[in-house]
């Protein structure tokens, strides 16, 4: 176990130093920090789920957009950053302020992911802008050297699982709903 931990550490470290080595510039800090900004608080998605709730013939995917970006900041957020504590990436110079929360998952990437992962399955011609996005923001995270690469990915997965769960109950409930009108 301890040798397996030792391997992902090295595989966090190595790909962090490239990043920092082969990636930074002055036009790629100021795109990078933007970016990261864009996934704060959800806020890019809350805007997005907004506008699609507003508009009657998207409101149901802009509730479950909502309703992926809720479950995945209670998951993400409330529950696995706290069972995991792993400490963040440590740095003097740091682009942004140094979150205070946990590393283990990546904020950011999960809720980015469970949202997008929700547009991509209603959106299809759209898919690879919101997922791009999602990446982006994700990306930005290891560039602002926040994260370590396994927080993103972690984050990856756990938003699209958030996204499943959130299309499969919505579709669930739709499907009661019709049964249960239908046998009025």
């Amino acid at each position: 176990m301890m040798k397996m931990i030792s391997i992902i550490q090295r595989f966090d470290c190595f790909i962090l130093l490239y990043i920092k080595d082969n990636m930074h510039g002055t036009i790629m800090d100021k795109v990078m920090v933007v970016s990261s900004y864009l996934g704060d608080n959800g806020m890019i998605w809350i805007i997005i789920s907004t506008i699609l709730i507003i508009s009657k013939r998207y409101r149901k995917i802009g509730f479950m957009a909502l309703g992926a970006l809720i479950l995945s900041s209670i998951l993400g957020e409330e529950i696995f950053k706290h069972v995991f504590r792993r400490i963040r990436p440590a740095t003097l110079n740091l682009l942004i302020a140094k979150p205070v929360s946990y590393s283990f998952p990546s904020g950011h990437t999960t809720s980015s992911f469970a949202v997008a992962g929700v547009l991509a399955k209603y959106f299809k011609k759209y898919a690879f802008w919101f997922l791009g996005l999602a990446f982006f923001i994700s990306f930005s995270r290891l560039y602002l050297y926040v994260h370590y690469p396994t927080d993103i990915l972690a984050g990856i997965v756990l938003g699209l699982i958030c996204s499943k769960i959130i299309i499969y109950s919505f579709n669930k409930s739709n499907a009661n709903n019709s049964d249960n009108r239908a046998s009025i």
